[in-house]
């Protein structure tokens, strides 16, 4: 029997999505030591990127659940050395039971699943950031409840986490707008999808109006660094600032991926007030994963 994977958020139904949060907030609040589904198991994550959140939690999670976790880099295996991926997704599932990913192109994660023996996670990818919208998800379902007939504001790059928004919308049920600057709009294909649950618009202000989520990234991603001040000029005006967090909803949440760049993509005073929920996010990684690993591993 062919492995379930988690490449896109397209892999679980929307009664599957909140089961996930629901089992997420639950795996929170209930912390059992003597709780171990993952009992003997290993996950292999494979990082092309560095990072902090996921490779934190992932690996505290499988700790938490019983199981152990391998950290690998291109540097420490023939990845790095031009092996084809369906041999690597071969060989290395071959001797663990689940394999994460956190990589630069999209395909790579695809391929690995295609091969693979286990369940493949994607971690990232530079089209998807699916495991940080579980996060996402469930921080705004404990703060404000279920987010469908919500409407959530995306301001910035059409970038990996818009698409993944982009899905959630369609998924969930709920309004995204869209401001993001020209030529930084997401991919057609992601818009073409979930056109019934998206609308772009000219200003970040516009975007937000009304809205009871305001959600923004940095301007320059993990590679983008050479594009810097052509970026930083094309989102001058898309800053996620008071006047912006005025026209949304007054109990209108923030969130924020991370790590964030006070004053450029999001104002100090917003991502430190009262609305910003940007360290319960990114707690929740860890919760929401769990419960993934759990959906995923679980020999129950």
């Amino acid at each position: 029997m062919k492995p379930r994977h988690f490449i896109s958020l397209h892999d679980l139904t929307s009664s599957e999505l909140r089961q996930l949060l629901n089992r997420a907030s639950e795996l929170k609040n209930t912390r059992n030591p003597d709780f171990q589904p993952l009992k003997g198991k290993v996950l292999a994550m494979i990082f092309e990127k560095s990072s902090t959140r996921t490779r934190i939690s992932f690996e505290t999670g499988m700790i938490q659940l019983g199981g152990n976790a391998l950290f690998l880099s291109p540097r420490d295996t023939q990845l790095g050395r031009g092996e084809p991926l369906r041999d690597s997704a071969k060989v290395i599932s071959s001797m663990v039971d689940g394999i994460m990913m956190r990589t630069n192109k999209h395909e790579t994660v695809t391929t690995f699943a295609e091969h693979s023996s286990v369940p493949v996670i994607n971690g990232l990818t530079d089209l998807m950031h699916p495991c940080q919208l579980l996060a996402d998800m469930q921080t705004f379902f404990e703060h404000r409840g279920d987010i469908e007939g919500k409407t959530v504001a995306w301001i910035g790059d059409g970038n990996n986490m818009c698409h993944s928004y982009i899905e959630a919308a369609s998924i969930l049920n709920f309004k995204l707008h869209l401001a993001c600057p020209e030529g930084y709009q997401p991919d057609s294909r992601f818009v073409e999808n979930a056109s019934a649950t998206i609308n772009f618009f000219d200003t970040a202000q516009q975007a937000a109006e009304g809205c009871d989520l305001v959600v923004t990234d940095v301007w320059a991603s993990m590679g983008q660094e050479e594009e810097q001040k052509q970026r930083a000029l094309a989102f001058k005006d898309y800053q996620v600032n008071q006047s912006v967090m005025s026209a949304a909803k007054k109990e209108a949440l923030f969130m924020h991926c991370l790590p964030a760049h006070r004053g450029e993509e999001v104002a100090a005073e917003v991502i430190d007030g009262p609305n910003s929920v940007i360290f319960d996010e990114a707690e929740n990684r860890l919760h929401a994963q769990k419960a993934l690993l759990e959906l995923l591993m679980s020999s129950n």
